[in-house]
């Protein structure tokens, strides 16, 4: 009995102590969750989201984690992560993909759908360097006499050297009446030519017109923005009412824009269901867009280009060309044959990216190629002379590219310099002095400041006056009315 009792006392001891073990593994795990709940609620460190494995990413999770936790100075993580994106749009090689932060977006967004302060240019970035594509009709840039081409170097003395257009943008412009000083390289020019120009608010406003004579309107679209369509519209009405028989639509210096814009001004002078545009896809897949015939496509009409139309205003012109049988006039477009869109981030920052290619009616991609005019003409030669800086002065026995360009500038509007080879003689002087006394400055034979304004000035009036270009295109216009 007493080794039964004492067997039982001893089974009914070790049940109790496997009950009691139980228990405390149970109360230990609902404690530990109640702690951990408690913790995940109300500490400071947040449970990270983890995002399904993308193995892809380990190297980069590695050199993440590699910096941070080795280099010598504390890290920016945001910085950094900026830097991933930009790495990763950089690898594209493509000048029209950029990863723009909160302000770059913002600046971004506004220069399509209002106005903004700044010079008044359109840029790339081109094979590692920063190049105007076109400055803006009435700009201070256009005023300051940058042209498509021209390399901008450097703002304020920073380099613009490995920077993306987005970047370069964020430079550029500033408040309106402040002064930014760009360093161009022109191609062709040899010396580099210090820029200095005054910010100022640059309207988006995009569609200009006017009669020429009687029955011929030309109507030059600076830019393809949120509104080009209707502003061309009531110009077109407007004209109409003035007698226009027939229209030069002017796409020189126009680097594009929207594409809906191109579309709908294209649907006014193609017939209804004729090809605007295709649009490829990564897969090859192939987009066709016709015309919706919004307008009057029997009014005559003949479009200029140049090496500043870009994008929109080439296809505009590759719609009329090829689907509408308009003439082209001028010189071979900047050729800019892809198309964009933009993702916009939760915390304002952007990524926008190169989405298809665009193809013109008869299935041309024209990218890098341009579109060649039907009717090639150029530009006076004095239309592409470098700018003066008007800060340097030029006077009496001087000898640059400077004074090179400031004789040619002389005798285009009339004044004989005597000579064009840089060197600031005494029969320059005299032209010089002749020029002041014509436009009722100080004669002092010296071009610097008001004097070098004015003579660039009297050059942008001697090349309207004599813009062969347009003289071609209404020849032309009016040989399709008769």
């Amino acid at each position: 009995m007493e080794q039964e009792q004492a067997t039982e006392n001893k089974s009914g001891y070790i049940r109790l102590k496997k009950f009691h073990f139980i228990m405390l593994l149970f109360f230990i795990v609902f404690l530990s969750a109640g702690i951990t709940t408690f913790a995940l609620a109300f500490g400071k460190e947040k449970v990270v989201t983890v995002a399904p494995q993308r193995t892809e990413f380990n190297k980069l999770y590695e050199a993440y984690d590699t910096l941070e936790n080795g280099y010598y100075k504390n890290l920016n993580q945001k910085k950094l992560i900026n830097g991933a994106i930009n790495g990763m749009v950089e690898s594209l090689d493509d000048p029209y993909s950029d990863y723009m932060s909160n302000e770059e977006a913002k600046s971004f967004h506004g220069s399509i759908s209002s106005s903004f302060e700044g010079i008044g240019a359109e840029i790339q970035e081109k094979d590692g360097h920063i190049v105007i594509v076109s400055p803006i009709k009435g700009s201070p840039a256009e005023k300051a006499g940058l042209k498509p081409n021209d390399m901008i170097t450097s703002v304020d003395g920073k380099s613009l050297q490995g920077m993306n257009s987005t970047q370069a943008v964020t430079l550029i412009r500033g408040k309106k009446g402040t002064k930014v000083e760009l360093m161009v390289q022109r191609p062709g020019i040899e010396a580099p030519m210090t820029v200095p120009i005054i910010r100022d608010e640059i309207p988006i406003e995009t569609v200009y017109g006017e009669m020429v004579d009687d029955s011929i309107a030309k109507v030059q679209i600076t830019s393809f923005s949120t509104n080009t369509s209707k502003e061309l519209v009531d110009t077109l009405n407007d004209l109409q009412k003035k007698g226009m028989k027939g229209l030069v639509l002017d796409l020189r210096q126009n680097p594009g824009g929207l594409l809906d814009q191109a579309i709908s001004i294209s649907s006014m002078f193609v017939p209804k269901g004729k090809l605007i545009v295709k649009e490829e896809d990564r897969n090859g897949k192939i987009k066709e867009i016709p015309s919706q015939n919004e307008g009057n496509p029997n009014l005559p009409l003949v479009v200029l280009i140049d090496k500043g139309s870009a994008s929109a205003s080439e296809i505009l012109s590759a719609a009329v060309k090829e689907s509408a049988g308009v003439p082209l006039v001028g010189e071979k477009s900047f050729g800019k044959g892809t198309v964009q869109t933009a993702a916009d981030f939760k915390d304002g920052s952007n990524l926008k990216y190169t989405i298809a290619k665009w193809l013109t009616p008869n299935g041309t991609w024209i990218h890098k190629k341009g579109i060649m005019p039907d009717v090639e003409v150029a530009l006076p030669d004095y239309a592409t002379l470098p700018i003066i800086n008007p800060d340097k002065e030029l006077a009496l026995s001087t000898s640059s590219t400077d004074v090179q360009t400031a004789q040619k500038m002389l005798k285009a509007i009339g004044y004989d310099p005597g000579r064009e080879d840089g060197f600031f003689d005494e029969k320059t002087s005299a032209a010089v002095v002749a020029f002041q006394k014509a436009q009722k400055l100080p004669a002092n034979g010296v071009l610097k400041g008001e004097s070098t304004l004015k003579l660039m000035d009297l050059l942008r009036e001697k090349i309207k006056t004599n813009d062969t270009q347009m003289l071609k295109a209404i020849e032309v216009l009016k040989g399709r009315m008769k």
